[in-house]
């Protein structure tokens, strides 16, 4: 028997738990690129076009902040920059809650000393979920490239940029390897990982609009912290342009520094800890934890608190630098248009900071999502019948949790709104002014965000075992219309599905009062309906 005995055994049954969530993802990633290509063919059909975009696109801070650093003129290089942010974030936390899914949360629940009553190696677990998790950032790259080849594009190219896509999974999966043996807690390792996305896509970020534009103004040349950051790797592969191979070698690298790391860290823990010691509680506890209340902004609070340091600094630097967006747009009349439809104006200004808003409310509503499944957290972890054996009830116990997450997400958004308008006053001399405003433009955000925390409550009460898997999934609907939508040029009727479609662009638009009330009343509904079948089906634990 060796460390990695039962290795392929439970490599076997990671596929086996993860069966559909594999599928779903291996094929979202080559979905999603071929949509955005086939709409780029649509929109940027010329190399007018495609030289107009490049060139704006490699002047605008803005531009280079979201999209990475512009490759060149051709069609592949216009559809990697439409492309890039989604699938880079997609790969990598999905791959995150992979790897922590297998490890750390199955250490959680338990599942994990019963396999280790088996003939298996103290290593097998962690190798098996990342084998898993590799596995399906290969397969998901494979199909992209054949995706990418189908539409016409380049091999080259095509085969560069899904390498550098499936890098980024296989990076962040070795760190997610990391932070579940750092951790003690699988929402503690989650949380580290994520926080790992967020440093690597401000890197990236600061890296790119920090850099130099070639001479021929098509291209970027970025500054040194996207070389730091595994998000900005995969940009200087510059598929469809260069092609540089020898860029790959970073994340293999990285990835293998870090497995091996985490398997060093793992025989230095005991099983079902973390290296991070958990603190221990004052020997009494105080009188808040007494109600339903107290305790569940007690579980919550953490959360609540890395989102609200998260919202405030990517407010800012995006306020920072809505002056820049005539570069973005100013040369290129599809982009332009683009731009103007999302914002409902013809003042691009106050486009971009609707747009920023409405972007600020599809992440916040993440938030209202994870808040939302706390309640089945626990459940399944069996501590909620605890709770509801002392003199409290179903409805008082959801809402108490539910209380918070309504807090917490207008809260985050109206703070998404202040620290962009403190960003953009300091630039534009205007400080007072531009938070109040911006702070209004938030808070109309809420009521949609509010919908997306009520069907997780009907989700939670009407199908708790699936709860957490439609949850993300209504999200990730949300998100995708919500961002590419307008790109693909997709009838009303599917943009309808998503609650963030019927807000009005504020500031670029006046707010109207219809929409929000209509959306508050669905909230309503829908939190009323999952308060009703919680009540009346049976508890279901693990």
């Amino acid at each position: 028997m060796t460390a990695f005995t039962g290795t392929a055994r439970l490599t076997r049954l990671a596929f086996r738990r993860d069966r559909v969530k594999l599928l779903v993802w291996a094929l979202a990633v080559p979905g999603v690129t071929a949509a955005v290509a086939q709409s780029v063919t649509a929109l940027y059909g010329t190399e007018q076009d495609r030289v107009g975009y490049a060139t704006a696109s490699a002047a605008s801070v803005v531009a280079r902040a979201f999209n990475g650093p512009v490759s060149g003129p051709s069609l592949g290089s216009v559809v990697t920059a439409e492309a890039y942010t989604s699938l880079a974030l997609l790969a990598a936390l999905l791959s995150t809650f992979a790897v922590i899914r297998h490890t750390r949360q199955n250490e959680e629940t338990g599942r994990a000393e019963l396999l280790g009553s088996a003939v298996v190696g103290r290593h097998a677990p962690l190798a098996a979920a990342l084998l898993s998790t590799v596995a399906a950032n290969v397969l998901s790259g494979l199909l992209l490239a054949g995706v990418l080849v189908a539409d016409g594009l380049p091999a080259a190219g095509s085969v560069a940029l899904a390498a550098a896509v499936a890098g980024i999974g296989i990076s962040f999966a070795a760190i997610a390897a990391v932070t579940a043996q750092i951790s003690g807690t699988a929402r503690g390792a989650n949380g580290m990982a994520a926080a790992a996305v967020g440093i690597a896509f401000l890197l990236r970020a600061a890296g790119d609009a920090w850099g130099d534009v070639s001479a021929d103004g098509m291209r970027v040349i970025s500054a040194w912290p996207s070389w730091i950051s595994p998000l900005g790797w995969a940009n200087q592969v510059q598929a469809f342009d260069a092609n540089r191979w020898v860029v790959l070698a970073l994340p293999a690298g990285f990835s293998v520094l870090a497995v091996a790391t985490a398997f060093v860290l793992t025989a230095h823990r005991d099983h079902g800890a973390g290296l991070l010691e958990v603190a221990r509680g004052p020997a009494q506890a105080p009188r808040g934890l007494l109600s339903p209340t107290g305790l569940a902004w007690r579980l919550q609070r953490g959360v609540l608190i890395g989102w609200a340091v998260g919202v405030a600094v990517m407010g800012f630097a995006m306020g920072s630098v809505g002056n820049e967006l005539d570069g973005l747009v100013g040369e290129n009349e599809a982009a332009a248009e683009v731009m103007a439809q999302l914002g409902g104006t013809d003042e691009l200004v106050d486009a971009f900071l609707g747009t920023m808003m409405a972007m600020f409310a599809l992440a916040i509503g993440g938030f209202a999502v994870q808040s939302v499944l706390r309640l089945r957290a626990e459940e399944s972890a069996g501590t909620l019948e605890g709770v509801l054996a002392a003199a409290v009830s179903r409805p008082r116990w959801l809402l108490s949790h539910l209380l918070w997450t309504v807090v917490g997400t207008v809260g985050l958004l109206v703070l998404a709104g202040a620290s962009t308008g403190l960003g953009y006053g300091m630039v534009s001399g205007d400080v007072p002014g531009s938070v109040g405003r911006l702070a209004v433009a938030g808070l109309v955000q809420a009521p949609a965000a509010l919908v997306v925390a009520a069907a997780v409550v009907l989700f939670f009460g009407l199908l708790p075992q699936l709860a957490v898997a439609l949850s993300w999934s209504a999200f990730l609907l949300c998100v995708l219309l919500g961002q590419l939508g307008a790109l693909l040029d997709l009838p009303q009727a599917v943009l309808n599905a998503s609650p963030f479609t019927h807000l009005p662009a504020v500031p670029a638009a006046d707010p109207t009062a219809t929409p929000l009330v209509v959306l508050l009343l669905v909230a309503a509904a829908l939190t009323g309906l999952g308060l009703a079948t919680f009540r009346r089906r049976d508890l279901a634990v693990g």
